[in-house]
């Protein structure tokens, strides 16, 4: 599946065919904080982010997650990534530890996914 940069409002029927292309329950995407936009459909986080640092992304920027469409909206959002481990940011996980950030990337998704 290609790698889609979401700049606009994607329907949420969308992102469930994706998952079911893919993952069957879920679909990676890797969202950019400050430019609020994300990609998505990638195999792995680090392609998703490969793709947004060739788009003017910077990596301090760049958060992996994973989209569940199918679960209720307290859920929808995984915070889990490699790509989110940096020791230099304050952040030694695969989650988002910093809840302001955990905060935009829930607004920026909300913005992006429509029912």
């Amino acid at each position: 599946m290609p790698i889609e940069i979401v700049s606009a409002p994607l329907p949420l029927d969308e992102i469930q065919r994706m998952a079911a292309a893919q993952f069957g329950d879920f679909v990676k995407a890797v969202v950019d904080v400050r430019q609020g936009l994300m990609a998505i459909g990638g195999e792995l986080h680090a392609d998703e982010e490969a793709v947004l640092l060739q788009h003017g992304g910077r990596q301090m920027d760049l958060w992996g997650i994973n989209l569940y469409p199918d679960r209720p909206a307290e859920e929808f959002i995984e915070f889990d990534s490699m790509i989110n481990i940096r020791p230099s940011q304050g952040n030694r996980s695969r989650g988002v530890e910093d809840a302001v950030v955990q905060r935009q990337i829930r607004d920026i998704v909300a913005r992006l996914v429509v029912q």
